[in-house]
């Protein structure tokens, strides 16, 4: 199961830093997981001052 960065992203960039696998990537000032990269490591969460990567 992937994770999904919900509408609280503030755009900061902390997530897409940290990721392992680099699936964070930033569109339109805010960022996204590809799901099908996504390896379910939860270190974007742990990162991510607003706590808007979530678990699906």
């Amino acid at each position: 199961m992937a994770y999904k960065i919900n509408d609280e992203c503030i755009g900061c960039g902390a997530c897409a830093d940290a990721c392992p696998t680099e699936c964070i990537s930033e569109v339109d000032g805010k960022y996204v997981i590809n799901a099908d990269e996504c390896v379910d490591c939860g270190t974007c969460a742990d990162t991510c001052p607003v706590e808007a990567p979530q678990a699906e």
